[in-house]
């Protein structure tokens, strides 16, 4: 490892998943780091999430490009999670999705998504009925199950934040908890932005906007049904839900509304959660609701993030959308190879200067 005298500082703006991991990776490397995390970790963004690492389940056809680039971060994950895993800390909270469609709409949608992926060679494999039931005999009996990806996993968000935050500063990242609102307000030779939503008000031409997102966490009482053992992602006319494993029961998510920084939790949006999730598991409905949140996803015009440098002081990680956690690892990399100099490949098509 570099001597520490031969790195330069670095603040990392933003303590969510994505500032974490680059904090964690740069520290590790000898840089020395200032993760400003804003405030309490409760109201990261990265606190209001599912928990998916589903690059598969989550495709979309004609998003090369996006798939590309998780699928180079999946293949980080194992390592990745096996060092975040180290002592007190578990964050993964299961193995394995199962793709279900209430409607013929649904299993067309599905199925064509299904498709572009075998065309791919990418490892999704059919589900029948009897494959799904005995897998989660809790789905609703009507469903009809599409497909399944064996590889893909769910972990605990907040867990994972507490890991990232605790190897970071284990790596000799230098925690503090104040908001920037402006670069000039960081004194360190270079400065990765990485404030997700809030990244185009520290750097007004990138096109990254927050996209409201509801869920709930539910907890499973004494007489209801188990929770599933794998993701379940429902396609229920026309909209997307998944259920996501905890120990004590799931995370129910998400919607998805244009409604620029408002972050108030609606009716209406809990409405929806709660009829497509009893769609695709009827139990849910025995399920205590023990929390209720809305959070900001980062979002740019293609779904690709912005990775890289910016300007000569400047680089951002921003723009993960809902994939924040999937692609940590993948960034971190590509973060810590601009700054020594050797941008990584696999990171090419998240240039963040591609709208320019």
């Amino acid at each position: 490892m570099p001597d520490v005298n031969e790195r330069c500082s670095v603040a990392v703006i933003g303590g969510g998943v994505i500032g974490s991991t680059v904090a964690w990776q740069l520290a590790e490397a000898a840089y020395r780091v200032t993760l400003y995390s804003g405030p309490a970790v409760e109201q990261s963004t990265t606190w209001v999430a599912g928990g998916m690492i589903a690059p598969w389940s989550e495709a979309w056809p004609g998003e090369s490009d996006l798939l590309d680039l998780s699928l180079a971060s999946m293949r980080a994950w194992p390592g990745f999670a096996a060092r975040l895993e180290q002592d007190e800390h578990r964050i993964l909270t299961a193995r394995g999705s199962l793709a279900v469609a209430a409607d013929d709409g649904d299993v067309a949608d599905l199925r064509r998504v299904m498709a572009w992926l075998e065309k791919r060679g990418e490892p999704v494999a059919p589900l029948s009925r009897r494959e799904a039931r005995a897998q989660e005999p809790g789905l609703a009996a009507g469903l009809r199950p599409v497909f399944q990806v064996q590889e893909e996993l769910a972990v605990d968000n907040r867990a994972m934040l507490l890991a990232l935050r605790a190897r970071a500063a284990e790596a000799g990242a230098v925690l503090e908890g104040r908001c920037i609102s402006a670069l000039g307000d960081v004194t360190q030779d270079q400065v990765v932005v990485a404030a997700g939503p809030w990244t185009s008000e520290l750097l007004p031409g990138l096109r990254v906007r927050p996209v409201k997102g509801e869920i709930m966490r539910l907890a499973r009482r004494p007489f209801s049904a188990p929770p599933p053992q794998h993701i379940v992602r429902g396609w229920v006319r026309g909209r997307h839900v998944y259920l996501v494993p905890r120990p004590d029961g799931m995370v129910v998510g998400a919607t998805q509304h244009e409604a620029g920084f408002d972050t108030t939790v609606t009716a209406g949006g809990i409405r929806d959660l709660l009829a497509d999730a009893e769609a695709v598991f009827p139990a849910v409905t025995d399920y205590a609701i023990t929390g209720i949140s809305a959070g900001l996803r980062p979002v740019t015009p293609d779904n690709i993030p912005l990775i890289g440098r910016v300007d000569d002081r400047t680089l951002v990680a921003a723009g993960h959308g809902r994939n924040g956690m999937l692609l940590a690892p993948l960034t971190g990399s590509a973060i810590l190879a601009e700054l020594d100099g050797q941008p990584l490949a696999e990171a090419a098509a998240a240039h963040p200067r591609r709208f320019a």
